[in-house]
């Protein structure tokens, strides 16, 4: 048991799935503060003027795709990197491992 925790543990591939998922950790942080900031310009529009701005509602359903792609990640329901490692529009497109 010992020596299979060793050898899990000097693959070179486990160390950077971890140093991605820290990685990917603080983005995920960063793309929730922003997701809060959309939903606030989101809601003063609406306020204002009574209808949803086309543009924000397109910028936050890509964001919450993106939020989506790196849970994902974070969770090994995916190895398929997220942005910027591979296109932004992927996430949409992005299938469950037991998908076929």
């Amino acid at each position: 048991m010992e020596e299979q925790i060793n050898t899990h543990l000097s693959q070179v591939q486990i160390w950077k799935r971890i140093f991605l998922m820290l990685l990917f950790a603080v983005v995920l942080t960063l793309v929730r503060w922003l997701a809060w900031a959309v939903i606030l310009l989101q809601l003063f529009f609406v306020l204002l003027s009574g209808e949803k701005n086309a543009h924000i509602l397109s910028f936050g359903r890509g964001l919450a795709i993106y939020d989506y792609h790196l849970l994902l990640f974070l969770v090994f329901g995916t190895d398929t990197l997220p942005f910027p490692f591979s296109p932004w529009a992927m996430s949409a497109d992005l299938k469950l491992p037991n998908e076929k």
